[in-house]
């Protein structure tokens, strides 16, 4: 029975064979050499897209949640109590400054109107007795035929009669006035809610409050900048790395849920000083013209305020950016054409782009697509990673 030794060296010769066919199939023209023209194990170089950076004004965008609001929330409440006889608008609709909205019972106003219009009658037949009175005695007083206090007695009455009268005008103008506001007009221009009491309720008056009226144009747009981000925007403005647009009155731009953006743009009217206690953000406002009402009211969307920019700032696009053991990174094709990753500080967004702060040159050409095949120290070579890949030449 051959030992082990034996049994190996009648074997070395097979496996010699072997070794030789594999490096001959692997190693090709350059005999599989990682540092051949080929790259690693004699594969040809990764084809990628590269980005060469150069420092330049970098726009910076801020971007918030918020909630819509009407310019003007108008609530809709009787002067006058009575029976709510009719509502007068469709719900939902928009209606005009002046339009009714409610009618209430105007029988018993229509009776006070008729009694002030009486009583204003009968002073005015008063006062015009006591004016010919008045007229009576003052001659009769120059030719001695009625004393001093006949004639002050007549111009007293004369004068409370005036007063008389102006009292019952004034009644008749409540009455009135009272009588007008049987009908409940729209205070503005907007879109109305649903009506909150209907028709035969008794109303006790203004206490009761029947539906709201939102100006939709133009459309008010809250949300809170937080007392973080408030610092942060503070001391790069100081430090000369943020420039803000001038008195701080940056654009604005609303996206919706569904991702569109808003076609209008606004202004960013009004920041709080104060910061809230609960929720450590600062109220702020922006308003955007709205005149066909597509924003409505109470919708939650996100505010992006535009204006401001970084100087002399890097960016690179989103897809770029890796994440790897130590934090953000991206590759970087040095001069031997290889990938080289590159530690990054990224600070805001621009659009779809990151800023990155730190860790990228002038010049230097950042590999923005092909990196599912891009390792460090990969060979590779600018091109189009999405090429198909050539077609292995026919064995002869």
């Amino acid at each position: 029975m051959p030992t082990v030794s034996s049994a190996t060296r009648a074997l070395a010769p097979l496996f010699s064979l072997v070794i030789a066919l594999f490096a001959a199939s692997c190693g090709g023209e350059h005999g599989g050499h990682p540092g051949g023209p080929g790259g690693p194990g004699g594969m040809p170089p990764s084809p990628v897209a590269v980005q060469e950076v150069q420092p330049h004004d970098v726009p910076v965008d801020f971007e918030y949640p918020a909630q819509t609001a009407g310019s003007r929330e108008a609530e809709v409440r009787p002067r006058v109590s009575g029976i709510l006889l009719k509502r007068n608008y469709e719900e939902g609709a928009m209606v005009k400054e002046g339009e009714s909205l409610f009618s209430i019972d105007a029988a018993p106003y229509e009776s006070a109107v008729s009694r002030a219009e009486a009583d204003v009658s009968a002073a005015e037949a008063r006062l015009a007795n006591a004016q010919r009175n008045a007229k009576r005695t003052k001659p009769l007083f120059e030719a001695n035929a009625a004393s001093q206090k006949d004639l002050d007695d007549a111009v007293s009455a004369e004068e409370v009669a005036a007063a008389d009268l102006k009292s019952a005008r004034a009644r008749l103008a409540d009455a009135r006035l009272n009588l007008s506001y049987t009908k409940v007009e729209a205070p503005v221009t907007g879109l109305t809610s649903r009506a909150l009491k209907s028709e035969g309720t008794l109303l006790s008056g203004p206490q009761d409050l029947l539906t709201t009226v939102s100006r939709l144009d133009p459309i008010w747009v809250n949300f809170g900048i937080s007392s973080n981000d408030q610092a942060a925007i503070r001391s790069d403005e100081a430090s000369g790395k943020l420039v803000l647009p001038k008195d701080r009155r940056f654009d604005v731009a609303i996206k919706f849920e569904d991702g569109h953006v808003y076609s209008r743009t606004g202004k960013l009217v009004f920041t709080d000083v104060r910061v809230n206690n609960q929720t450590g953000t600062s109220d702020a406002r922006a308003e955007i013209a709205n005149p066909n009402g597509e924003v409505r009211p109470g919708q939650f969307v996100r505010i992006i305020l535009k204006g401001a920019h970084r100087p002399g700032a890097f960016a690179v696009p989103q897809r770029a950016v890796q994440e790897g053991p130590q934090g953000k990174l991206v590759y970087v094709m040095n001069k031997e054409g290889k990938a080289e990753p590159r530690p990054v500080t990224l600070g805001d967004w621009s659009g779809t782009d990151w800023i990155v702060l730190s860790g990228l040159n002038p010049g230097d050409k950042v590999i923005t697509e092909g990196l599912m095949k891009v390792f460090p120290g990969a060979q590779v070579v600018v091109g189009d990673p999405n090429a198909p890949p050539p077609a292995a030449a026919p064995k002869k």
